[in-house]
Order: structure tokens, then C-alpha cells, then sequence
């Protein structure tokens, strides 16, 4: 042991020859000096877990962007009703022609000069259950100089109505029905996104909250075990005046403070770089002192045993998971797209019916007898006895068809449909994939709360043996039976106990945030909180605690 003691003191001896322990206190201290001199004064808020939630629910950029998406999808829906908007074109023409006389029907002049002005209105709308009516009114007045013309000039209105039925094909579905019931899936599903968007963003403000507590505890852990170091020192520096132990102690000593402070520096680069990441779950970077804010956590760690059901929590999140949810409404827009599919495989069969009216009026020839006889008269009619003609019904004309169309050999619509068949059924296999992988991942949750759990029970247990074993150490030390290496070596092991102890206690309430989220919503980003790495990840930093008065670590924040 003495061998080994006095290699151990040898190297720390050499390292710090080669860099003088004053140079390197000037350094730490100027680094300091400067860092306080370019920071801007912070703004300390005092954050529990809820108002973290709170705020998240209000500022985070995230939920933000995702809340447009049902906006967004019910313009799809009013842009897909559309179909069914009726429509109003109104139409004025106005027209002139001279032709050259090609008949003894033309008279005696030189040309057929006409001219004509005319008014249209139209009317189209689609209905919801594949039918489609227009109606039209159209009135003209027209000139002519043609000798055999009985009314010169002339004024017609023509009045017709179209009624167009489908009774097989897009009579129960088509093409803008099929969108509209499409797009109110997609309504659905962006709700459903938006709880998802919600929900894990929640659960990275939980467990963000809990890393910033786990950096702030672990300064705090860091920080005692310098305190304890330094204390050693001066501990050293004392038996070293009264000749109990030997002036490289000293060396050794003062080695073990410079590594305890390079931890606390990383401890607190740690807790910087949590505030950032809560900072930007939690407030609105437009804010004039968004980077200047420092955040002061209330609430602590708590372990409390909470009691697994498994099977229930597995049939919960078959029942309300997003990602579950969002695949069965794609099922159900593929079960549309098979309607739809299976309708165009039908005969086309339209039945349509068309009835109009006409009326004529202007001024009328009354032509003596002869062949085309001398002009003795005229009448004249105007647009009111031409509108009577509409309303008397004295001009009637109508027609009614039935067309039937049936492809001969294969047709597109028959592909289309085994094709939409075969993607029904693919998302059919899809969703018991997922119920599959759901209950997997909550089987997996539920048992990284019952090991992390467990996890608690063992560190604590380690960090109460620690602590009696660094008073152990600590008694013989003083009583000149051991060395400063083995106190040292006891205090690492206390602090790296109380670190793990630590990491437990907050990997257990995060697992327990990713067991509730996990029922509800996919864990994306990082994964469901390890129960495995905290008890040797934190090995390389040499941390220790202040003294075995204090080996019961507390999680609670450490100081800013």
C-alpha cells in the first residue's frame, strides 16, 4: 500500500511541477472574472412543473405550427363543397353580317345585311347526390334587310331547363363526394396530430424539467465535493506542520481540488445547456429577454411507487393512441377509395330530361295575297306578348333520354378497384403491426418503471454504505492509519453514489412521464428514459460530497 501510495504521490507531484498550481488559480480566476463581465444580468423565474406545462401549452412554437393544420383542413373541406356551389353566367352579343344575295328568296337587293343584340343568363348546380340542372333565358332582337323576313325586326326569349340524373355509376359516390368524405378524414386526422403534437411535447417538458433538476442536483453534488476536497487540504496542511504526514500529500490534495473543479465547470455548462432546451420548449423566442432567462425549479424529484397495471394500459393505448388513431381513419380513406372504385365498375347509366318555351314577337308583316305577297300591314308584338308566350306555355317542347355505356373487355375502373382493394387490405395488416409494436412499447415502458424503481431502492443503498464507508476513512485517517488517497478514493465513491442515487430517482419519474405518454401518443425524439446507463455514465467526473454529515443527497436544486 505504501508503494502505491508513494507512486500515486509522485505523478500528482510532477504533474503539478510542470503546471504551477498558482498559473492555473489565475487562470480559473480570470476565466470567471471574464465570463461574469460579458454575461447580461439574468432574469431568474421561479418554474414549477406545471406552469412549465402551462406555458408550453401557450408558447411552444411546436403546438403553434401544428394548430394551422385544422384551419388548414377545413379550408380542404370548403374547398371540396365547392363541387356543389351553383354558378351564374350572364352573356351580351352583339352581331352584324352582310352576305351576298345567293337566293330569289333575298329580293332585289344587292346584299343581306342583319344585325342582332342578345342577352343570356345560365344557371348550373351540382347536387349531392350526383344529379346536375341547368336553366337558361336567353331574349334577342334582330334586323334584317331579307324582303321575305315576316318580322323585321324580331324578338325572341327562349326559356330551358336540363335536369341530368345518374342511377348506377356516381349515383352513391363520385369523384367530388369522394373528396369531400376524404377531406373530412383529413380534418380528423390533423385534430388527432394536434393532440399528438400536444402530448409529446409535454412529455419533453416533463422530462426536460427533470434533466435541468438532475444538472442542477448535480452541481450541487459537485460543488460538496470540492468543499470536502479543499477541506482535506487544509486537513493535509495541518498534519503536515505537526509532522504526521509528508509534504506530497499536500500536492496530492491540491491535485484532487483542480480535477473537482474542471467537474463543477462541466456541471454547470450542463445546466446552461438544460436551460436552453427548456427554454426553447417553453418561451416565445421573440421576447426581448428570451436568452436571458434563468429559471429557478420549485419542485423537486419525488419518488413515489405508483402501482403498473400493464394489461390495462395496453388496452387503453389500443383505444386512444394517435398513431393508432390516424392509421384506422386512413383505413377508413381507403374503404372510400374502394367505393368509390367499385361504383365506376358499374354501367353508366344517365337519365336525363330537358323542357323549354318559346316565345317570338317584333313587328310583323301583314302580306296581301301572292306568292310573297305585297306588305298591306303590320303588327307589332312586343317583349310583354313575347313573355306571355313563356308564361302561357304556348310553345312547349321537351325530350327525355335514358343512355347506358359498358365497356367492353377490361377497364380501367376494374384495376383501379383491385388496386384500391389491395391497399385496404395492406392497411388492414398495418394497424395490427402497430397494435402489435403499441403493446410492445407499453409492455417496455411498464417495465422501465419497475426497474428504475428498483434502481432507486439499490443506489440508495450504495450511497448509505459510501458515506459509512468515507467516515470510516475518515476516522482512520485521523487516527494515522490511512491516507489521504484511500479518503479521497472514498469520497469519489460517495459522490458517484450520490450522482446515481440521483440519475435514478429522475430517470424513475421521467419513465413514469413516458408510461402515461406512451398510452396516448408515440415516443418520438429521444427514446423512452434508460433505467440503464445513469450507474456508470457518470463515472469520469471524480465528484465526491462535503462531508459524511451530509452523504443523505437531497434532490432538490443546486445553486445557480
Amino acid at each position: 500500500m505504501s508503494k502505491r501510495y508513494a507512486l500515486v504521490s509522485t505523478v500528482c507531484f510532477c504533474v503539478l511541477t510542470a503546471f504551477p498550481r498558482s498559473a492555473a488559480a489565475q487562470t480559473l480566476n480570470l476565466t470567471a472574472r471574464d465570463t461574469a463581465v460579458a454575461q447580461t444580468p439574468a432574469v431568474m423565474r421561479r418554474l414549477t412543473i406545471d406552469d412549465a406545462v402551462r406555458m408550453a401549452l401557450e408558447q411552444n412554437l411546436n403546438v403553434q405550427v401544428e394548430r394551422f393544420n385544422p384551419l388548414i383542413s377545413d379550408l380542404s373541406i370548403a374547398q371540396a363543397r365547392t363541387a356543389w356551389t351553383p354558378s351564374i353566367r350572364t352573356t351580351l352579343t352583339t352581331t352584324g353580317r352582310d352576305a351576298p344575295v345567293n337566293s330569289f328568296l333575298s329580293g332585289a337587293q344587292d346584299k343581306v345585311t342583319s344585325g342582332a343584340v342578345s342577352t343570356a343568363v345560365e344557371a348550373t348546380e351540382a347536387f349531392p347526390w350526383g344529379g346536375s340542372a341547368a336553366f337558361s333565358w336567353d331574349n334577342s332582337r334582330s334586323t334584317t334587310n331579307n324582303q321575305f323576313s315576316n318580322f323585321n325586326p324580331t324578338v325572341q326569349s327562349n326559356l330551358a331547363f336540363q335536369y341530368a340524373q345518374p342511377l348506377l355509376r356516381n349515383f352513391s359516390i363520385d369523384v367530388a363526394r369522394q373528396q369531400l368524405l376524404v377531406a373530412r378524414k383529413n380534418r380528423e386526422m390533423s385534430d388527432v396530430q394536434v393532440r399528438q403534437t400536444v402530448v409529446t411535447t409535454l412529455r419533453n417538458v416533463k422530462n426536460t424539467y427533470w434533466d435541468l433538476a438532475y444538472a442542477l442536483g448535480s452541481l450541487a453534488v459537485q460543488q460538496q465535493s470540492l468543499d470536502l476536497a479543499r477541506q482535506s487540504v487544509r486537513d493535509t496542511r495541518a498534519r503536515v506542520e505537526i509532522g504526521t504526514m509528508a509534504p506530497i500529500d499536500v500536492v496530492a490534495a491540491e491535485a484532487e481540488v483542480a480535477q473537482r473543479e474542471e467537474a463543477v465547470i462541466v456541471a454547470e455548462a450542463s445546466i446552461d445547456q438544460a436551460e436552453d432546451r427548456l427554454r426553447a420548449l417553453l418561451l416565445d423566442p421573440g421576447t426581448s429577454d428570451f436568452w436571458d432567462v434563468r429559471f429557478e425549479l420549485t419542485d423537486v424529484a419525488p419518488f413515489q411507487l405508483q402501482s403498473i397495471d400493464v394489461d390495462g394500459a395496453v388496452r387503453n393505448a389500443l383505444t386512444t393512441r394517435t398513431d393508432l388513431q390516424q392509421a384506422r381513419k386512413t383505413l377508413d380513406s381507403s374503404d372510400i377509395s374502394v367505393r368509390a372504385a367499385r361504383n365506376q365498375t358499374l354501367p353508366d347509366l344517365n337519365l336525363q330530361l330537358n323542357y323549354g318555351l318559346s316565345g317570338l314577337g317584333g313587328t310583323q308583316f301583314v302580306r296581301g295575297s301572292g306568292f310573297p305577297g305585297p306588305v298591306v300591314g303590320q303588327i307589332d308584338r312586343g317583349f310583354g306578348s313575347v313573355l306571355g308566350d313563356l308564361v302561357r306555355n304556348d310553345f312547349p317542347n321537351w325530350s327525355f333520354s335514358v343512355a347506358v355505356g359498358y365497356p367492353i373487355g377490361l377497364a380501367t375502373s376494374e384495376t383501379t378497384l383491385a388496386r384500391a382493394r389491395l391497399q385496404y387490405s395492406q392497411a388492414q395488416t398495418q394497424i395490427r403491426n402497430i397494435e402489435l409494436q403499441v403493446a410492445t412499447q407499453v409492455r417496455d415502458a411498464a417495465r422501465r418503471v419497475t426497474t428504475n424503481a428498483k434502481r432507486v431502492e439499490s443506489t440508495r443503498v450504495a450511497r448509505e454504505l459510501s458515506n459509512r464507508r468515507l467516515e470510516a476513512e475518515e476516522k482512520k485517517a485521523a487516527a494515522g492509519t490511512s491516507t489521504s488517497f484511500f479518503v479521497f478514493q472514498a469520497q469519489r465513491d460517495l459522490a458517484q453514489a450520490q450522482n446515481n442515487e440521483l440519475r435514478a430517482t429522475l430517470d424513475y419519474n421521467k419513465s413514469v412521464v413516458d408510461f402515461e405518454t406512451v398510452q396516448e401518443s408515440p415516443v418520438v425524439g429521444e427514446s423512452i428514459a434508460v433505467a440503464t446507463s445513469s450507474a456508470t455514465g457518470a463515472a469520469a467526473t471524480g465528484t465526491g460530497n462535503s462531508s459524511s454529515s451530509v452523504g443523505n443527497a437531497q434532490f432538490t436544486q443546486g445553486p445557480q
